[in-house]
């Protein structure tokens, strides 16, 4: 009996991945959900730690957390990445640097 032949299908690469140690990689700072803040509470603590950041852009970011569970807040430095999160952290969010 003839085995069925299964397509070869090429995953689509939808980012980077970077392996090795030292500097210059980029870590992630993710906010979970708590219910446990405001928006206006969330929006104050993002454009006060993380740089650049907008009122328009924490207040998606505060509604994507609230909606999704969670969203990735900051894409940097591993040492600014941890410093930031540390921040959040302080002001009552959970988060977590990957």
């Amino acid at each position: 009996m003839p085995t069925p032949s299964t397509p070869q299908t090429i995953p689509e690469i939808t980012e980077d991945v970077q392996i090795g140690s030292g500097t210059g990689f980029e870590s992630r700072v993710v906010v979970y959900n708590c219910d446990c803040h405001t928006y206006q509470q969330v929006i104050e603590l993002f454009c006060r730690f993380i740089p650049a950041m907008t009122s328009t852009k924490a207040f998606e970011l505060a509604y994507r957390i609230d909606h999704d569970g969670e969203a990735i807040v900051y894409t940097g430095s591993t040492e600014q990445a941890d410093d930031i999160a540390a921040k959040l952290a302080g002001g009552g969010l959970r988060v977590a640097v990957q």
